[in-house]
Protein backbone atom coordinates (compact mmCIF):
# COMPACT_ATOMS: atom_id res chain seq x y z
CA UNK A 1 0.00 0.00 0.00
CA UNK A 2 1.16 3.57 0.10
CA UNK A 3 -0.26 5.84 2.45
CA UNK A 4 0.70 9.88 2.45
CA UNK A 5 0.96 10.57 6.06
CA UNK A 6 3.47 10.47 8.75
CA UNK A 7 6.56 11.73 9.56
CA UNK A 8 10.27 11.16 8.68
CA UNK A 9 13.11 9.74 11.74
CA UNK A 10 16.19 10.90 10.47
CA UNK A 11 17.35 13.27 7.95
CA UNK A 12 18.84 9.77 5.96
CA UNK A 13 15.68 8.29 5.85
CA UNK A 14 11.74 8.73 4.79
CA UNK A 15 9.12 8.00 6.91
CA UNK A 16 8.51 4.75 9.07
CA UNK A 17 12.75 4.68 8.51
CA UNK A 18 12.69 3.14 4.94
CA UNK A 19 16.61 4.19 3.60
CA UNK A 20 16.65 6.05 0.50
CA UNK A 21 18.40 3.16 -0.90
CA UNK A 22 15.50 0.85 0.02
CA UNK A 23 12.38 3.31 -0.60
CA UNK A 24 11.12 1.22 -3.44
CA UNK A 25 10.67 -1.46 -0.82
CA UNK A 26 6.83 -1.63 -0.31
CA UNK A 27 4.99 -4.11 2.20
CA UNK A 28 7.90 -6.07 3.81
CA UNK A 29 6.35 -9.32 5.05
CA UNK A 30 3.22 -8.12 4.64
CA UNK A 31 3.70 -8.42 1.30
CA UNK A 32 6.23 -10.74 1.03
CA UNK A 33 9.29 -9.17 0.14
CA UNK A 34 8.01 -7.71 -3.26
CA UNK A 35 9.33 -3.93 -4.29
CA UNK A 36 6.94 -2.02 -6.12
CA UNK A 37 9.13 -3.29 -9.09
CA UNK A 38 8.42 -6.59 -8.73
CA UNK A 39 4.41 -6.02 -8.37
CA UNK A 40 4.58 -4.05 -11.44
CA UNK A 41 6.43 -6.53 -13.11
CA UNK A 42 3.57 -9.24 -12.10
CA UNK A 43 0.39 -6.76 -12.80
CA UNK A 44 1.85 -6.83 -16.39
CA UNK A 45 1.35 -10.14 -16.87
CA UNK A 46 -2.25 -9.16 -16.14
CA UNK A 47 -4.88 -8.13 -18.45
CA UNK A 48 -5.00 -4.84 -19.19
CA UNK A 49 -8.20 -2.79 -20.46
CA UNK A 50 -8.41 -0.18 -22.84
CA UNK A 51 -11.75 2.00 -21.50
CA UNK A 52 -11.22 4.03 -18.43
CA UNK A 53 -14.96 3.12 -16.54
CA UNK A 54 -14.42 3.20 -12.32
CA UNK A 55 -15.95 2.36 -9.16
CA UNK A 56 -16.00 4.59 -6.03
CA UNK A 57 -17.23 2.92 -2.86
CA UNK A 58 -18.27 5.33 -0.07
CA UNK A 59 -18.29 3.05 2.71
CA UNK A 60 -20.46 4.37 6.19
CA UNK A 61 -18.78 3.17 9.11
CA UNK A 62 -20.83 1.62 12.07
CA UNK A 63 -24.48 0.85 10.25
CA UNK A 64 -26.61 4.05 9.24
CA UNK A 65 -30.21 3.94 10.03
CA UNK A 66 -31.86 2.75 6.19
CA UNK A 67 -35.27 3.84 8.04
CA UNK A 68 -34.53 7.64 8.89
CA UNK A 69 -32.61 8.03 5.57
CA UNK A 70 -33.66 5.94 2.51
CA UNK A 71 -36.75 4.24 3.45
CA UNK A 72 -38.87 6.51 5.71
CA UNK A 73 -41.65 4.83 7.00
CA UNK A 74 -44.12 8.27 8.47
CA UNK A 75 -47.33 6.00 8.63
CA UNK A 76 -45.64 4.12 11.31
CA UNK A 77 -45.99 4.53 14.96
CA UNK A 78 -43.95 7.10 16.23
CA UNK A 79 -41.63 4.73 17.82
CA UNK A 80 -40.55 3.68 14.39
CA UNK A 81 -40.92 6.51 12.53
CA UNK A 82 -38.77 8.65 14.54
CA UNK A 83 -38.41 12.48 14.71
CA UNK A 84 -37.64 13.44 10.58
CA UNK A 85 -40.38 13.80 8.21
CA UNK A 86 -39.96 12.85 4.65
CA UNK A 87 -39.75 14.86 1.54
CA UNK A 88 -40.63 14.55 -1.77
CA UNK A 89 -37.96 14.46 -4.51
CA UNK A 90 -37.68 15.32 -7.74
CA UNK A 91 -39.14 12.21 -9.15
CA UNK A 92 -42.82 11.51 -8.79
CA UNK A 93 -43.22 8.84 -5.71
CA UNK A 94 -39.94 8.67 -4.05
CA UNK A 95 -39.93 10.53 -1.17
CA UNK A 96 -36.47 10.16 1.34
CA UNK A 97 -35.42 11.69 4.69
CA UNK A 98 -35.87 15.60 5.37
CA UNK A 99 -32.04 15.75 6.09
CA UNK A 100 -31.59 15.06 2.05
CA UNK A 101 -32.83 18.33 0.63
CA UNK A 102 -29.37 18.53 -2.09
CA UNK A 103 -30.11 14.69 -2.97
CA UNK A 104 -33.65 14.64 -2.93
CA UNK A 105 -33.59 17.80 -5.70
CA UNK A 106 -31.77 15.41 -7.88
CA UNK A 107 -32.84 12.07 -7.09
CA UNK A 108 -33.58 11.76 -10.88
CA UNK A 109 -29.58 11.04 -10.76
CA UNK A 110 -29.60 8.39 -7.93
CA UNK A 111 -31.50 5.22 -7.27
CA UNK A 112 -32.40 3.44 -4.09
CA UNK A 113 -31.57 -0.15 -2.93
CA UNK A 114 -34.58 -0.45 0.06
CA UNK A 115 -34.04 -4.11 0.52
CA UNK A 116 -30.57 -5.34 1.15
CA UNK A 117 -31.22 -8.42 2.42
CA UNK A 118 -28.03 -10.80 3.71
CA UNK A 119 -26.29 -8.67 6.04
CA UNK A 120 -23.77 -10.31 8.27
CA UNK A 121 -24.35 -8.22 11.41
CA UNK A 122 -20.92 -7.72 12.23
CA UNK A 123 -19.48 -4.42 12.83
CA UNK A 124 -16.87 -4.51 10.00
CA UNK A 125 -16.65 -2.85 6.17
CA UNK A 126 -15.16 -6.63 4.88
CA UNK A 127 -18.78 -6.95 2.93
CA UNK A 128 -18.87 -3.67 1.58
CA UNK A 129 -16.06 -4.33 0.44
CA UNK A 130 -15.58 -7.76 -1.21
CA UNK A 131 -19.51 -8.73 -1.00
CA UNK A 132 -18.91 -11.48 1.26
CA UNK A 133 -19.63 -12.12 5.06
CA UNK A 134 -16.56 -13.01 7.09
CA UNK A 135 -17.26 -16.68 7.51
CA UNK A 136 -18.47 -17.41 3.85
CA UNK A 137 -16.08 -20.44 2.80
CA UNK A 138 -13.66 -19.74 0.27
CA UNK A 139 -10.24 -19.58 -0.55
CA UNK A 140 -7.60 -19.78 2.61
CA UNK A 141 -5.96 -16.43 1.64
CA UNK A 142 -9.56 -14.85 1.74
CA UNK A 143 -11.87 -13.28 -0.81
CA UNK A 144 -10.07 -10.61 -2.97
CA UNK A 145 -11.63 -6.69 -2.12
CA UNK A 146 -13.96 -5.40 -5.24
CA UNK A 147 -10.78 -2.72 -6.10
CA UNK A 148 -8.72 -5.76 -6.44
CA UNK A 149 -10.53 -7.56 -8.99
CA UNK A 150 -11.01 -4.06 -10.81
CA UNK A 151 -7.06 -3.58 -11.03
CA UNK A 152 -6.53 -7.51 -11.84
CA UNK A 153 -8.94 -7.37 -14.60
CA UNK A 154 -9.44 -3.46 -15.60
CA UNK A 155 -5.66 -3.29 -15.70
CA UNK A 156 -3.96 0.43 -15.45
CA UNK A 157 -5.80 2.91 -17.06
CA UNK A 158 -2.61 5.38 -16.38
CA UNK A 159 0.95 3.61 -15.35
CA UNK A 160 1.47 6.78 -13.21
CA UNK A 161 -1.53 6.32 -11.57
CA UNK A 162 -2.56 2.65 -9.50
CA UNK A 163 -5.91 1.48 -10.38
CA UNK A 164 -6.78 0.24 -7.19
CA UNK A 165 -6.66 3.65 -4.76
CA UNK A 166 -8.11 3.72 -1.03
CA UNK A 167 -8.96 6.67 0.99
CA UNK A 168 -10.12 4.63 4.09
CA UNK A 169 -8.75 6.01 7.05
CA UNK A 170 -7.40 3.61 9.54
CA UNK A 171 -9.91 3.82 12.49
CA UNK A 172 -10.05 3.44 16.35
CA UNK A 173 -12.48 0.36 15.41
CA UNK A 174 -9.75 -1.35 13.05
CA UNK A 175 -12.68 -3.55 11.05
CA UNK A 176 -13.80 0.12 9.52
CA UNK A 177 -10.41 1.23 7.63
CA UNK A 178 -9.43 -2.45 6.35
CA UNK A 179 -10.11 -1.20 2.19
CA UNK A 180 -9.35 -5.21 1.89
CA UNK A 181 -6.49 -7.26 -0.03
CA UNK A 182 -5.66 -9.06 -3.41
CA UNK A 183 -5.40 -11.96 -1.74
CA UNK A 184 -4.62 -14.42 -4.53
CA UNK A 185 -4.94 -12.07 -7.05
CA UNK A 186 -1.31 -11.34 -6.04
CA UNK A 187 0.03 -8.49 -4.35
CA UNK A 188 0.66 -6.17 -7.11
CA UNK A 189 -3.36 -5.43 -6.80
CA UNK A 190 -3.37 -4.35 -3.59
CA UNK A 191 -4.94 -1.07 -2.88
CA UNK A 192 -2.64 1.78 -2.52
CA UNK A 193 -3.73 3.89 0.64
CA UNK A 194 -3.47 7.06 -0.15
CA UNK A 195 -4.61 8.22 3.76
CA UNK A 196 -3.80 7.18 7.57
CA UNK A 197 -3.36 8.85 11.11
CA UNK A 198 -0.88 11.25 12.48
CA UNK A 199 2.16 9.70 13.70
CA UNK A 200 1.03 6.39 12.77
CA UNK A 201 3.89 3.84 12.27
CA UNK A 202 2.78 1.40 9.51
CA UNK A 203 5.31 -1.08 8.66
CA UNK A 204 3.36 -2.42 5.48
CA UNK A 205 2.88 0.67 3.86
CA UNK A 206 4.98 3.52 1.93
CA UNK A 207 4.66 7.00 3.49
CA UNK A 208 5.89 10.45 1.60
CA UNK A 209 7.57 12.19 4.28
CA UNK A 210 5.90 14.73 6.03
CA UNK A 211 2.09 15.25 4.80
CA UNK A 212 0.01 14.11 7.79
CA UNK A 213 -3.90 14.37 8.37
CA UNK A 214 -3.05 17.84 9.24
CA UNK A 215 -1.31 19.05 6.09
CA UNK A 216 -3.74 17.32 3.86
CA UNK A 217 -5.64 20.70 4.68
CA UNK A 218 -2.67 22.91 3.96
CA UNK A 219 -2.75 22.43 0.33
CA UNK A 220 0.98 24.36 -0.23
CA UNK A 221 2.72 22.37 2.22
CA UNK A 222 1.51 19.18 0.75
CA UNK A 223 2.43 20.43 -2.73
CA UNK A 224 6.45 21.20 -0.92
CA UNK A 225 6.06 17.99 0.70
CA UNK A 226 5.40 16.15 -2.56
CA UNK A 227 8.06 18.16 -4.53
CA UNK A 228 10.40 17.40 -1.70
CA UNK A 229 9.96 13.99 -2.67
CA UNK A 230 10.08 13.80 -6.18
CA UNK A 231 13.70 15.64 -5.66
CA UNK A 232 15.09 13.10 -3.42
CA UNK A 233 13.64 10.26 -5.52
CA UNK A 234 15.32 11.88 -8.46
CA UNK A 235 18.92 11.68 -6.62
CA UNK A 236 18.44 7.93 -5.08
CA UNK A 237 17.02 7.43 -8.89
CA UNK A 238 21.10 8.70 -10.42
CA UNK A 239 22.65 6.38 -7.44
CA UNK A 240 21.17 2.93 -8.74
CA UNK A 241 20.20 1.58 -12.24
CA UNK A 242 16.61 1.19 -12.88
CA UNK A 243 15.39 -1.23 -15.44
CA UNK A 244 11.46 -0.68 -17.12
CA UNK A 245 9.50 -1.88 -14.56
CA UNK A 246 11.53 0.50 -11.43
CA UNK A 247 11.21 3.54 -14.07
CA UNK A 248 7.25 2.70 -13.75
CA UNK A 249 7.21 2.32 -9.75
CA UNK A 250 9.57 6.11 -10.05
CA UNK A 251 6.52 6.98 -12.50
CA UNK A 252 3.98 6.19 -9.86
CA UNK A 253 5.45 7.38 -6.66
CA UNK A 254 6.90 10.49 -8.41
CA UNK A 255 4.39 11.47 -11.64
CA UNK A 256 2.66 14.73 -10.85
CA UNK A 257 -0.33 13.23 -11.80
CA UNK A 258 -1.27 11.66 -8.63
CA UNK A 259 -0.12 14.70 -6.52
CA UNK A 260 -1.60 17.04 -8.72
CA UNK A 261 -4.70 14.92 -8.20
CA UNK A 262 -4.27 14.94 -4.39
CA UNK A 263 -4.14 18.93 -4.45
CA UNK A 264 -7.29 21.00 -4.29
CA UNK A 265 -5.33 24.07 -4.14
CA UNK A 266 -5.77 23.21 -8.41
CA UNK A 267 -9.29 22.79 -7.86
CA UNK A 268 -11.86 25.29 -9.11
CA UNK A 269 -12.82 26.74 -5.95
CA UNK A 270 -16.46 27.76 -6.80
CA UNK A 271 -16.69 23.36 -7.30
CA UNK A 272 -14.47 22.83 -3.86
CA UNK A 273 -16.99 25.22 -2.18
CA UNK A 274 -20.24 22.65 -3.29
CA UNK A 275 -18.52 19.96 -1.00
CA UNK A 276 -19.06 21.95 2.71
CA UNK A 277 -16.00 22.27 4.75
CA UNK A 278 -14.12 19.02 6.22
CA UNK A 279 -13.55 18.36 9.54
CA UNK A 280 -10.27 16.27 10.25
CA UNK A 281 -10.89 15.02 13.71
CA UNK A 282 -11.32 11.14 13.99
CA UNK A 283 -15.29 10.46 15.04
CA UNK A 284 -14.28 8.36 17.74
CA UNK A 285 -13.29 5.42 16.96
CA UNK A 286 -14.64 6.00 12.81
CA UNK A 287 -13.18 7.79 10.82
CA UNK A 288 -13.26 12.22 10.19
CA UNK A 289 -15.87 14.00 8.03
CA UNK A 290 -13.76 14.50 5.48
CA UNK A 291 -16.06 15.96 2.48
CA UNK A 292 -13.34 16.79 0.39
CA UNK A 293 -12.54 12.89 0.17
CA UNK A 294 -15.84 13.28 -1.90
CA UNK A 295 -13.79 15.45 -4.43
CA UNK A 296 -10.90 13.81 -4.27
CA UNK A 297 -12.19 10.47 -5.25
CA UNK A 298 -13.79 12.24 -8.36
CA UNK A 299 -10.20 13.96 -8.98
CA UNK A 300 -8.45 10.76 -8.66
CA UNK A 301 -10.26 8.89 -11.11
CA UNK A 302 -10.07 11.44 -14.06
CA UNK A 303 -6.32 11.15 -13.27
CA UNK A 304 -6.38 7.41 -13.81
CA UNK A 305 -7.45 5.58 -11.05
CA UNK A 306 -10.44 2.60 -11.67
CA UNK A 307 -11.17 1.98 -8.20
CA UNK A 308 -11.41 4.14 -5.14
CA UNK A 309 -13.04 3.47 -2.10
CA UNK A 310 -13.36 5.66 1.17
CA UNK A 311 -14.87 5.91 4.70
CA UNK A 312 -16.73 8.78 5.97
CA UNK A 313 -17.16 9.23 9.80
CA UNK A 314 -18.84 6.92 12.51
CA UNK A 315 -22.45 6.07 12.35
CA UNK A 316 -23.02 4.04 15.17
CA UNK A 317 -25.43 5.58 17.88
CA UNK A 318 -27.01 3.60 20.85
CA UNK A 319 -27.59 6.64 23.05
CA UNK A 320 -25.39 8.64 25.34
CA UNK A 321 -23.19 11.50 23.94
CA UNK A 322 -24.56 9.64 20.35
CA UNK A 323 -28.14 9.82 20.67
CA UNK A 324 -29.05 8.67 16.86
CA UNK A 325 -31.16 12.05 16.02
CA UNK A 326 -29.03 14.77 17.33
CA UNK A 327 -25.83 13.07 15.88
CA UNK A 328 -28.23 12.66 12.89
CA UNK A 329 -28.89 16.10 12.28
CA UNK A 330 -25.16 17.19 12.98
CA UNK A 331 -24.56 14.48 10.28
CA UNK A 332 -26.78 14.09 7.63
CA UNK A 333 -26.19 17.58 5.87
CA UNK A 334 -22.84 17.32 5.39
CA UNK A 335 -23.49 13.65 3.44
CA UNK A 336 -26.05 15.32 1.64
CA UNK A 337 -23.80 18.34 0.50
CA UNK A 338 -20.75 16.09 -0.38
CA UNK A 339 -22.66 13.46 -2.38
CA UNK A 340 -24.91 15.13 -4.16
CA UNK A 341 -21.78 17.74 -5.26
CA UNK A 342 -19.70 14.90 -6.33
CA UNK A 343 -22.47 13.22 -8.41
CA UNK A 344 -23.69 16.87 -9.86
CA UNK A 345 -19.66 16.77 -10.87
CA UNK A 346 -19.50 13.80 -12.60
CA UNK A 347 -22.55 14.78 -14.85
CA UNK A 348 -21.21 18.27 -15.34
CA UNK A 349 -17.85 16.63 -16.63
CA UNK A 350 -19.64 13.85 -18.85
CA UNK A 351 -18.46 11.23 -16.22
CA UNK A 352 -21.95 9.72 -15.42
CA UNK A 353 -21.97 6.56 -17.56
CA UNK A 354 -18.21 5.72 -17.12
CA UNK A 355 -18.02 6.65 -13.17
CA UNK A 356 -20.47 4.30 -10.76
CA UNK A 357 -21.17 5.38 -7.11
CA UNK A 358 -22.11 3.27 -4.73
CA UNK A 359 -22.84 4.58 -0.90
CA UNK A 360 -23.99 1.79 2.20
CA UNK A 361 -22.99 0.77 5.58
CA UNK A 362 -22.57 -2.63 7.09
CA UNK A 363 -26.51 -2.83 8.35
CA UNK A 364 -29.14 -0.79 9.52
CA UNK A 365 -30.54 0.29 12.38
CA UNK A 366 -33.28 -1.43 14.81
CA UNK A 367 -36.99 -0.07 13.29
CA UNK A 368 -37.98 0.17 17.30
CA UNK A 369 -36.14 3.39 18.96
CA UNK A 370 -34.71 2.16 21.87
CA UNK A 371 -35.05 4.26 25.52
CA UNK A 372 -31.84 6.38 24.66
CA UNK A 373 -33.79 7.69 21.40
CA UNK A 374 -31.42 5.56 19.07
CA UNK A 375 -31.16 2.93 16.78
CA UNK A 376 -28.99 -0.29 17.62
CA UNK A 377 -27.67 -3.03 15.38
CA UNK A 378 -30.19 -4.61 12.35
CA UNK A 379 -28.42 -6.50 9.83
CA UNK A 380 -32.24 -8.00 8.49
CA UNK A 381 -32.80 -4.56 6.51
CA UNK A 382 -30.25 -2.75 5.23
CA UNK A 383 -30.25 0.35 2.17
CA UNK A 384 -27.85 1.35 -0.50
CA UNK A 385 -27.70 4.65 -2.90
CA UNK A 386 -26.04 4.45 -6.14
CA UNK A 387 -25.15 6.96 -9.24
CA UNK A 388 -23.38 7.11 -12.68
CA UNK A 389 -22.07 4.07 -14.61
CA UNK A 390 -24.86 4.43 -17.32
CA UNK A 391 -27.34 3.13 -14.69
CA UNK A 392 -30.87 4.13 -15.15
CA UNK A 393 -31.56 6.11 -11.77
CA UNK A 394 -34.60 7.66 -11.22
CA UNK A 395 -36.26 4.70 -9.25
CA UNK A 396 -36.36 2.31 -5.90
CA UNK A 397 -35.42 -0.73 -5.68
CA UNK A 398 -37.04 -3.35 -3.32
CA UNK A 399 -39.19 -2.40 -0.44
CA UNK A 400 -39.54 -3.27 3.04
CA UNK A 401 -42.70 -4.11 5.27
CA UNK A 402 -44.22 -1.41 7.02
CA UNK A 403 -42.31 -1.20 10.21
CA UNK A 404 -38.82 -1.25 7.85
CA UNK A 405 -38.14 -4.77 9.17
CA UNK A 406 -37.22 -6.69 6.72
CA UNK A 407 -37.02 -6.86 2.90
CA UNK A 408 -40.71 -6.92 1.56
CA UNK A 409 -40.06 -7.00 -1.78
CA UNK A 410 -37.17 -7.56 -4.16
CA UNK A 411 -34.89 -8.31 -1.66
CA UNK A 412 -30.77 -7.85 -3.16
CA UNK A 413 -27.84 -8.88 -2.11
CA UNK A 414 -24.48 -7.28 -1.51
CA UNK A 415 -22.84 -9.58 -4.54
CA UNK A 416 -25.78 -8.10 -7.23
CA UNK A 417 -24.50 -4.64 -6.42
CA UNK A 418 -21.31 -5.90 -7.07
CA UNK A 419 -22.13 -7.76 -10.34
CA UNK A 420 -23.89 -4.65 -11.42
CA UNK A 421 -20.66 -2.33 -10.58
CA UNK A 422 -18.70 -4.69 -12.63
CA UNK A 423 -21.13 -4.86 -15.51
CA UNK A 424 -20.83 -1.11 -15.43
CA UNK A 425 -17.20 -1.96 -16.23
CA UNK A 426 -17.47 -4.08 -18.76
CA UNK A 427 -16.06 -6.87 -16.56
CA UNK A 428 -18.51 -10.17 -16.57
CA UNK A 429 -18.68 -11.59 -13.59
CA UNK A 430 -18.73 -15.25 -14.81
CA UNK A 431 -16.37 -15.70 -17.61
CA UNK A 432 -12.76 -13.21 -16.34
CA UNK A 433 -11.49 -15.63 -13.86
CA UNK A 434 -8.79 -16.14 -11.46
CA UNK A 435 -6.92 -19.59 -10.11
CA UNK A 436 -6.65 -19.33 -6.70
CA UNK A 437 -3.29 -20.83 -4.51
CA UNK A 438 -5.12 -24.48 -5.13
CA UNK A 439 -5.21 -24.27 -8.83
CA UNK A 440 -9.38 -23.61 -8.10
CA UNK A 441 -11.05 -21.07 -10.45
CA UNK A 442 -12.57 -17.52 -8.70
CA UNK A 443 -14.83 -15.45 -10.00
CA UNK A 444 -15.54 -11.74 -9.26
CA UNK A 445 -18.81 -12.80 -7.96
CA UNK A 446 -20.25 -16.43 -6.89
CA UNK A 447 -22.33 -18.68 -9.56
CA UNK A 448 -26.28 -17.30 -10.33
CA UNK A 449 -25.47 -13.97 -8.94
CA UNK A 450 -26.43 -11.65 -11.88
CA UNK A 451 -26.71 -7.92 -12.16
CA UNK A 452 -29.40 -5.80 -10.89
CA UNK A 453 -31.83 -6.24 -14.24
CA UNK A 454 -33.87 -2.65 -12.75
CA UNK A 455 -30.72 -0.94 -13.43
CA UNK A 456 -29.06 -2.24 -16.37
Amino acid sequence: MLTILGRADRKSQFCDRLSRRGFLQIGGAAMGGLSLTQMLAMEAQAAVGSSHKAIINIYLPGGPSHIDMWDPKPQAPAEIRGEFKPIKTNVSGIEICEMFPRVAAMMDKFAIIRSLADSDGAHDCYQCMTGYKKGDRGPNSGWPAAGSWVSRLGGSANQAVPANLSLMYPTGNRTWGEPGTATFLGPAHNPFNLVGRKAREKSDSMVLQGVTLERLQDRHRLRAALDQFRRQADVAARLESFDAYAEQAMGILTSSRLGDALDLSLEDPAILARYGESDTKFQRDGAPKMVENFCIARRLVEAGARYVSLNYSRWDWHGGDGMNFPRSREEMPLLDQALSALVTDLHERGLDRDVSVVMWGEFGRTPKINKNNSRDHWPKANAAILAGGGMRTGQVIGATNRYGEEPAERPVKFQEVFATLYHNLGLDAHRDRVFDGSGTPRYPVPAGIEPIRELI
